[in-house]
């Protein structure tokens, strides 16, 4: 049932037609107005016509059988309709090929691109763009989470929190709270979604099954110890019928690892691991699985970014290149067989992880079609691969790097011993942020440019015997660093424009249109949208707080959002309806 109808005495609208304070249905276009509460109505907030409670019995005694009646009407139009407001949830099609009313998985769809074909919002109009709704959580923590649109309801999350809301209005359809954990809280990217269930991971290393209609739990396992130092903070990815979950926790020497899981009863299918487990002679342990991956239906191959090895910052007890760590890995994903892995970081010391979106490409390089896979990496190197094999094809820095002699024969950049961390200190570009990080960067299809919040930077690493050779096993101290939006040709590495967002660092990613607009945020919390072609600033919003997430877009009823977020809001902007 899609009805849930809830008395709270806060207030009574005054518009004609609403229904009585507090009642609360379904959101469907014969029944305008979602929620009515103090400042929430979506009419109310909008005319400035909510009332104070002071006029709530003359106002009521007049509008008594009108709004009883609505209310009843529009409950039993609700449920007449249930099919059709929460319809089928995710469905196979849908993530391969998603409609413009929806962003069904992390990324918007499987290729990372984070472009999207909406033209309603255009470089001449989008100085129009206004607030259509914002929605707070009312949490210190920051969002970091990029949201999921199905049947015009727009899931997003931080740690132990995951809110349903109407992506027309912004008002809360049910929100869930997981018990508190003592366990590391860094951020949360958000849920995936399986037919009509959510997957939402834990602090202390959970997957949670939940009903996207009520967000009722259906089942909750166990993905990593979190008593070992194990913790969760990406949005799963969802191919055919398995969940495929990442883990973090390298402030300890803990394998990293992919587990497939199955939707239905939460049941693991199988794990791959990416490096041995503890205590093996001479191997590292590590190489993280802390974000999401993409998908190739064609090839039926999932790709993945893996982490740092562990000790971070001292290599001697693991010497050699450290596999499967700082690694793009290609994995079945009926099996976990690996196909193939490309190291971008080999015998990492300086915390780059290459968890960076590796964002896939089908286009001509070099005058051949070819099917790409690319990587802004947090080392500061650019890749291009040939994701059928794992072929490098092109690697160049995207800033300054002064930490390799060189790139290697398969397009791998080879570690300047000379620049490990010391006793007295090295300095290093990038520093420990790297050039690029959890920021998802965007895949301009008419532009043909890969589009990038970067972070040029340098910092002092340093490492001593008395550090040990457990978790960190050493210090680094970030010096300088800027903030600047870069178009790369991927062709040539060149960048073809870059805009700058200010000094130290913005959390913001990047979303493309084919209208030709970019957006982002700078690092004085502002949303931007730039002129693809040039880089230029063509609107701006403060926000009042930092950005740490991505934006992105959809079309409901014929007209078009881009959802943001900084601190703990969420903002809905859209052209203003005439």
């Amino acid at each position: 049932m899609c009805v849930r109808i809830r008395a709270v005495p806060v207030g009574v609208c005054a518009v004609a037609g609403a229904v009585p304070s507090g009642t609360q249905v379904s959101s469907i276009s014969a029944f305008p107005a979602v929620t009515c509460g103090a400042n929430e109505c979506r009419r109310c907030a909008t005319e400035e016509q909510f009332v104070p409670t002071v006029m709530r019995s003359t106002l009521f005694a007049m509008n008594f059988l009108r709004s009883a009646w609505l209310a009843v009407a529009g409950a039993l139009f609700a449920m007449a309709t249930c099919g059709l407001i929460w319809a089928q949830g995710v469905d196979a099609a849908m993530l391969l090929r998603p409609p413009a009313d929806s962003w069904p998985g992390y990324h918007g769809d499987y290729s990372g691109r984070r472009h999207s074909s909406l033209t309603q919002i255009t470089p001449q109009n989008v100085k129009n763009l206004a607030l259509a709704w914002a929605f707070q959580t009312e949490r210190e923590t920051q969002i970091k989470s990029s949201p999921l649109l199905v049947d015009g309801i727009l899931y997003f999350t931080v740690p132990e929190n995951l809110w349903a809301v109407d992506a027309r209005s912004g008002h809360m359809v049910w929100h869930y709270s997981y018990p508190p954990a003592a366990a590391e809280h860094i951020g949360h990217r958000g849920v995936a979604m399986y037919r009509g269930y959510l997957f939402f991971l834990s602090p202390d290393a959970h997957l949670v099954s939940l009903n996207s209609k009520d967000g009722s739990v259906r089942w909750r396992v166990e993905v990593g110890d979190a008593a070992k130092g194990y913790w969760t903070s990406m949005a799963p990815l969802v191919v055919g019928n398995h969940v495929l979950i990442g883990v973090s926790g390298d402030f300890d020497n803990l394998s990293g690892y992919i587990r497939a899981i199955d939707p239905e009863t939460g049941a693991t299918q199988w794990q791959w691991n990416s490096t041995p487990p503890a205590g093996t002679a001479n191997q590292t342990t590590g190489g993280m699985t802390w974000m999401t991956g993409t998908y190739d239906p064609d090839l039926n191959l999932v790709y993945w970014g893996t982490g740092n090895p562990t000790p971070v910052l001292n290599g001697t007890t693991r010497p050699g290149d450290d596999l499967y760590t700082c690694s793009i890995v290609a994995l079945n994903p009926d099996t976990g067989k690996l196909a193939w892995a490309f190291q971008a970081s080999p015998h990492d010391t300086h915390d780059w992880d290459a968890v960076e979106t590796p964002v896939l490409v089908d286009a001509e390089f070099h005058g051949e079609a070819r099917k790409m896979l690319m990587q802004t990496s947090r080392n500061g190197y650019f890749f291009v691969l040939d994701r059928t094999n794992g072929k490098n094809l092109l690697t160049v820095p995207f800033g300054p790097v002064n930490w390799a002699l060189g790139v290697d024969g398969e397009g791998r950049p080879i570690p300047n011993p000379a620049k490990e961390p010391a006793r007295d200190g090295r300095l290093i570009a990038p520093d420990e942020g790297g050039m690029t990080n959890y920021r998802s960067p965007s895949f301009d299809t008419k532009n043909g440019l890969f589009v990038v919040n970067a972070q040029p930077s340098y910092g002092i690493y340093f490492a001593k015997p008395a550090d040990g050779v457990y978790g960190w096993a050493g210090a680094d101290y970030g010096i300088w660093s800027k903030s600047v939006i870069e178009a790369i040709d991927y062709q040539t590495g060149k960048v073809r424009w870059s805009h700058e967002l200010g000094p130290g660092g913005s959390g913001a990613g990047v979303l493309t249109t084919d209208s030709g607009l970019t957006f982002t945020g700078d690092a004085k919390g502002n949303f931007l949208a730039l002129d693809s072609s040039d880089g230029k600033t063509l609107w701006h919003a403060g926000s009042g707080a930092h950005i740490v997430s991505s934006p992105i877009t959809y079309e409901l009823d014929g007209r078009q959002y881009v959802v943001t977020s900084s601190g703990g809001v969420v903002f809905a902007w859209a052209l203003p309806q005439m």
